[in-house]
């Protein structure tokens, strides 16, 4: 359709699939059709080419797309995310800022402004074509990762939240016997350790609904995906603590929680000391919070 309707600009459309929407992860599946689900593609133009043809080309491609069985069943949501697009939209759009797409660097106020989730759906899915090469640019920059410090605070803060969350409150919680509170420091402890782990692959965490399955294709951290699950299916259980005066010396290895979580602290200590980042051997994590505090 480009070649015979645009043959000047095919050289300045880049065309892929990402963004929003699970396909965009490859994480698309019978279920996955109950919403936002179809055929598309993005087509990323920057502001000088949408400008000349932008309003023509999606005529066009929206043309192309109703004549493919099923898009009439495309939502509105599912159309706004594929199609065409500038590249400064796309990007600005899905991260949240005011992005240049000519830009060389972020500063370090747009990375702390920067979620892992938007990173991650920012630089998913693939670039089938892009000769200018200027959508792919700005996706490299993000691709490259967090800057050193960037990265070490936010390992930081999430060290910082499993330690508090299911190593410290998690006891205090239930030895209380507030079970609501001792499950969500559990959550929140989980929730943390994914994060580290795509922290320590240096890779983006996506939505939270597909962490814990892209945790398990990261590469060597199939042991901690494990103690994780464990972790994830411990039930609080306030029998176990009865009796039990709080005592923050004093691991209850009898409540699973308590097992799974330091089995998660210890694995996530080994990572830390294989990249260079501890030489603590503390599984409480809030010693290596103050070991990578020293680092910055």
């Amino acid at each position: 359709m480009i070649e015979a309707l645009f043959p000047e600009y095919a050289n300045k459309i880049a065309v892929g699939v990402a963004g929003e929407g699970s396909d965009c992860f490859g994480y698309d599946d019978l279920i996955s059709r109950d919403h936002d689900f179809g055929t598309g593609v993005c087509l990323w133009v920057n502001d000088a080419t949408y400008a000349r043809i932008g309003a023509a080309l999606s005529i066009a491609y929206n043309e192309l797309v109703d004549r493919h069985p099923g898009s009439a069943a495309l939502s509105a949501r599912q159309r706004e995310r594929r199609g065409v697009m500038t590249i400064r939209a796309f990007y600005s759009n899905v991260l949240g800022i005011d992005c240049d797409p000519d830009a060389r660097a972020l500063t370090e106020e747009q990375w702390f402004a920067l979620d892992h989730t938007c990173l991650a759906t920012a630089t998913n899915g693939a670039v089938f074509r892009d000769d200018l090469g200027q959508f792919t640019r700005f996706r490299n920059l993000l691709l490259a990762y967090y800057p050193d410090r960037i990265w070490k605070v936010r390992m930081i803060n999430e060290l910082h939240l499993y330690a508090s969350a299911v190593q410290v409150n998690y006891a205090r919680c239930i030895t209380r016997g507030d079970i609501v509170a001792a499950e969500v420091c559990r959550l929140r402890g989980l929730t943390a350790a994914m994060e580290l782990a795509f922290l320590l692959a240096r890779r983006y965490a996506p939505y939270y609904k597909w962490t814990y399955r892209a945790l398990t294709e990261l590469p060597g951290m199939e042991a901690l995906a494990a103690h994780m699950k464990d972790l994830a299916t411990a039930v609080p259980d306030g029998s176990l603590w009865a009796g039990r005066a709080y005592d923050g010396d004093v691991l209850n290895t009898a409540d699973p929680v308590i097992t799974a979580a330091e089995a998660v602290a210890a694995d996530i200590v080994q990572k830390l000391k294989e990249a260079g980042l501890t030489t603590e051997t503390d599984p409480y994590l809030e010693v290596q919070c103050n070991a990578l505090q020293r680092l910055l």
